[in-house]
């Protein structure tokens, strides 16, 4: 079946419904990019053109359409300890203070590998003395279908690429048979990463303080004001002194909360 074309009217209604839904910021050099990610589900659902599929995401009773396209347009590569530079950098610090609680969220999680990272290094520094036992993860994005498949903790291998061989033995389990070639977190890891829905667009309830925050690898989604203003939402719920951490190559945003830049993507809370 030929390519269904993406006309510049449905390029304008899709991006304009993003940008107020969920603050997702979709310029017209990215008409190819949303293009390519849609078009395929615009075949499967049967429709014949984009018009088709923008009445069906607009529209109240869509099916769960809306969240799955949402979900297809902002789908990027994630993997266990990506950024390795930023967790030595928050190891580094818990050896120095050795806290005995410690509250970390990953606010822009998608499939929980960056969740369960920290989690697999908290544990670890928990076993050795560093840290506490009194230490959580929360783990939030606005994908009910990543969370729900982050939940069970299941990846492929090469997810898992970053991983010590000593942490894929203590942490996971390998699948076997038709299963494998994959890796499930243990239970006793999962058990201590909670999971939810937010969008980060819209107002947040007080789920902190955290001493930690990850906002990475989400703000390309967004445009220069929205960026600045989820920024700003994130970290009132980070505590005075906490760390926080962007993609190494978002660069700072600017923002009304001072913050002390420490390394690429990252910084403290002044």
């Amino acid at each position: 079946m030929a390519t269904i074309p993406l006309s510049d009217r449905s390029f304008s209604r899709i991006a304009r419904l993003m940008h107020s839904s969920v603050g997702l910021s979709f310029t017209p050099q990215k008409k190819s990019l949303v293009h390519a990610r849609l078009w395929g589900r615009v075949q499967r659902l049967g429709l014949g053109t984009f018009e088709d599929y923008v009445r069906l995401i607009e529209s109240h009773d869509d099916g769960g359409e809306f969240q799955m396209a949402v979900d297809l347009l902002t789908t990027n590569e994630t993997y266990f300890f990506r950024e390795r530079a930023h967790f030595d950098l928050l190891q580094a610090e818990l050896q120095r203070t050795r806290p005995q609680r410690l509250a970390v969220w990953s606010a822009a999680s998608s499939f929980g590998d960056e969740a369960y990272s920290v989690a697999m290094m908290l544990a670890d520094l928990e076993m050795m003395g560093t840290v506490g036992p009194d230490w959580s993860v929360l783990a939030t994005d606005i994908s009910e279908r990543v969370l729900q498949s982050a939940v069970q903790g299941i990846y492929p291998a090469d997810r898992l690429r970053e991983v010590s061989a000593q942490q894929l033995k203590r942490h996971c389990l390998k699948g076997e048979e038709e299963s494998a070639g994959l890796v499930q977190v243990r239970e006793t890891l999962r058990e201590r990463v909670r999971f939810g829905q937010l969008n980060l667009c819209q107002p947040i309830e007080t789920i902190g303080p955290f001493d930690v925050i990850f906002l990475r690898n989400v703000l390309l989604y967004f445009d220069a004001k929205t960026k600045s203003a989820v920024v700003d939402r994130v970290l009132m719920q980070l505590r005075p002194g906490g760390l926080f951490f962007l993609g190494t190559a978002e660069g700072r945003v600017p923002c009304r909360t001072p913050l002390k830049a420490l390394a690429p993507g990252a910084f403290r809370k002044e």
